[in-house]
């Protein structure tokens, strides 16, 4: 684990190059990403996805993230097929020798030459290298075409090397802790840029910012992100597949607190193309479907702790 200070440098430092605009893959291997996060994992997701959530920008990391938590060494031309949209089954499907698969990825499938497949079956799970020659690539353009996400079909011959029963959980936990600061970062740019138009714009001879509406908003806003932070804190603290489960089914519904909010603050200019602030909305509605949307999250935990009648203790307080 990074040292406080050190954490606080390499973040300042993340941010800023990520805030340069253009692609941003390169700007994150200039910076060390893969060395990063196999040095410290969890430092690593934390920081650099959150600096894309702040900065709104695209990059392919999330397929370092899952192919390192399956246990395969991350390189720019290996891609990860994601679970469809609101779902975390694994992606893929192995019998007799044929492998099927259909999902998401990131941008880039478009360029990489292999793309890691885990897959459910008859001998258990499995995970299988494909030649993304035989996979059918279509762009999603949806409510955020420039998060550079594809819908991916495949169908190829061969059979995967067997998995370890929770390495998909492990990876799906990575995910969503991934995804979810990603999250954290974007909700927490919607605040300031609700903040700044609120000391800006001046209505009656005075700020927006200093009626009590206002405030309550921002307030509002603000207490739901900084308990979205201390949960991503507690699941850093105690990582499982619950805590990320957690975490990611909060970022959800702060995303959906903040962005309400932030829009009625910035009134008619939020519900434009004019302002930066219909980006993050966005990229926030995109994610959060990404390895579950937070309604499906809380209802498979509610059915499992109803199965078991045990409540687990998350974290030591």
């Amino acid at each position: 684990m990074m040292e406080a200070a050190e954490r606080v440098l390499l973040a300042e430092t993340v941010g800023d190059a990520l805030s340069s605009g253009g692609p941003l893959d390169p700007v994150l291997a200039k910076l060390g990403w893969l060395e990063m996060l196999d040095a410290e994992p969890a430092d690593a997701v934390d920081i650099v996805f959150n600096a894309l959530g702040r900065a709104n920008g695209t990059a392919t990391v999330l397929d370092d993230v899952l192919a390192s938590a399956l246990g395969t060494q991350p390189r720019a031309d290996l891609a990860a097929l994601l679970p469809p949209f609101a779902t975390w089954e694994p992606p893929g499907t192995s019998h007799g020798g044929r492998t099927a698969g259909v999902g998401l990825a990131t941008a880039r499938a478009s360029t990489a030459t292999e793309m890691l497949v885990v897959c459910h079956g008859d001998a258990g799970p499995s995970v299988v290298t494909v030649p993304t020659s035989a996979i059918d690539l279509t762009p999603v353009h949806g409510i955020d075409p420039n998060a550079g996400f594809h819908l991916v079909r495949l169908e190829t011959d061969g059979a995967g090397a067997p998995l370890n029963a929770g390495a998909w959980d492990t990876a799906v936990a990575h995910g969503r802790i991934a995804v979810a600061q990603q999250i954290a970062g974007a909700s927490r740019a919607m605040l300031d840029l609700a903040r700044t138009h609120a000391l800006e714009r001046v209505q009656f001879n005075r700020p927006i910012a200093r009626f009590q509406a206002i405030r309550h908003r921002l307030a509002e806003a603000l207490v739901a992100v900084e308990a979205l932070e201390a949960v991503l804190i507690a699941a850093r603290d105690e990582p499982s597949a619950v805590t990320a489960a957690l975490a990611k089914t909060v970022a959800g519904r702060t995303a959906r607190t903040v962005g309400a909010h932030c829009q009625q603050v910035l009134a008619g200019i939020g519900f434009t193309t004019d302002h930066p602030f219909h980006r993050y909305l966005k990229r926030t509605i995109a994610l959060e479907g990404f390895f579950g949307s937070a309604d499906e999250i809380a209802t498979d935990l509610g059915r499992e702790l109803l199965a078991t009648r045990l409540v687990p203790t998350l974290i030591e307080l």
